[in-house]
């Protein structure tokens, strides 16, 4: 009979402890992202938490399973944080609670709960919203550095505001690094740096985007610091990603962007230390692990340079989730008892 080994942890801590940290670590980003761009993002946040651990709730409270112990283990949590960074700020209330539905009700509670779900549940919400809702789902606002003429970034009432009761202001949306790269036409990489505000007020990447995503990059030194992940699939996924961009740099107006560009704009940082890591929807194996965090970064470079969306990692990681069990499949790591790993396809010798 062929016996498969499941993934063991000697961590001392418990699942809610683990979350509680993954939480903590969004702080950088969380703050780059309100300096950059307003209060939206913790509104998101705020709104996405408190609906998802709802969610979670009254789905729990459905299965007839203790509310406060599986609420307790803080997955809910973290789905609503990751998704409220994720989305624009000041994108419409019902659009982050609808997210919030998605996540916790389609993405992972429909295939039991924590532990079962295959897909990453923010990343699920995520593309559906994105799907569905194309118009609410591209309105960033325009960064604080590139404001000018008297004009700053929208206030907290002026947010709620365009939160709660849909109503625009006028000039306060921009489009971001990756949309100005995308939509480039006939400028070689110098021209077009010096043109777009949003790219020339930048230092690496774009103003703001550069520093979410380094703050974000601070978090997730941080979780490799606590060991709450291995270093594997982030970093499999950021140097194909260097790698795969370096290789196809061209500076003329066929380019999409040097390295550091990617590195640093859109979601890339969160993307690889907060959702390619999630334990469930990853791979397992260490060297599963690098092969899944390297597919995720080839799949990200092709989704930002020939597909019809701007970013992509949330693509990317759900097309990375759905070959998981298949890298696992020949990927097994070694038993114990045994001198060397085996491939699923073999039987185990007694």
């Amino acid at each position: 009979m062929l016996r498969v080994t499941s993934p063991h942890t000697h961590n001392r801590r418990s699942t809610g402890q683990l979350m509680r940290l993954v939480v903590f670590a969004t702080l950088p980003g969380l703050l780059a992202l309100t300096l950059a761009f307003g209060w939206g993002t913790l509104f998101n946040v705020a709104l996405a938490s408190l609906s998802a651990m709802l969610f979670e709730a009254l789905v729990i409270k459905l299965r007839q399973r203790p509310v406060l112990f599986y609420l307790s283990d803080c997955s809910a949590l973290v789905t609503g944080v990751l998704l409220g960074l994720a989305l624009p700020a000041y994108c419409p209330w019902w659009l982050v609670v609808t997210g919030s539905a998605i996540a916790i009700i389609l993405a992972k509670q429909l295939y039991g709960g924590m532990g079962y779900n295959p897909f990453n549940p923010a990343m699920v919400a995520y593309v559906v919203l994105l799907i569905s809702f194309p118009v609410a789902m591209t309105q960033w606002p325009a960064p604080a550095e590139t404001l000018g003429n008297g004009q700053s970034l929208m206030g907290l009432g002026e947010g709620l505001q365009q939160i709660f009761a849909g109503a625009t202001v006028d000039g306060y949306t921009a489009a971001t690094p990756l949309d100005v790269m995308k939509q480039n036409s006939g400028l070689t990489m110098n021209d077009l740096y010096a043109s777009d505000p949003t790219l020339s007020h930048g230092v690496l990447a774009g103003a703001g985007w550069e520093w979410v995503n380094l703050g974000f990059l601070l978090g997730g030194a941080f979780l490799l610091y606590k060991r709450v992940f291995t270093w594997h699939a982030p970093v499999a996924m950021l140097g194909t990603l260097v790698v795969v961009s370096a290789l196809f740099y061209d500076s003329s107006s066929e380019g999409s962007g040097s390295p550091l560009f990617h590195l640093f704009s859109g979601a890339t940082m969160l993307g690889a230390f907060f959702i390619v890591t999630d334990p469930v929807s990853s791979a397992v194996s260490t060297r599963g692990r690098l092969i899944y965090g390297a597919l995720v970064g080839l799949l990200l470079y092709v989704m930002r340079t020939w597909s019809n969306y701007p970013d992509g990692v949330a693509f990317a990681v759900l097309l990375g989730n759905f070959a998981a069990p298949f890298i696992d499949y020949y990927t097994l790591p070694r038993t114990y008892g045994h001198s060397k790993s085996r491939r699923a396809t073999e039987k185990e010798e007694h």
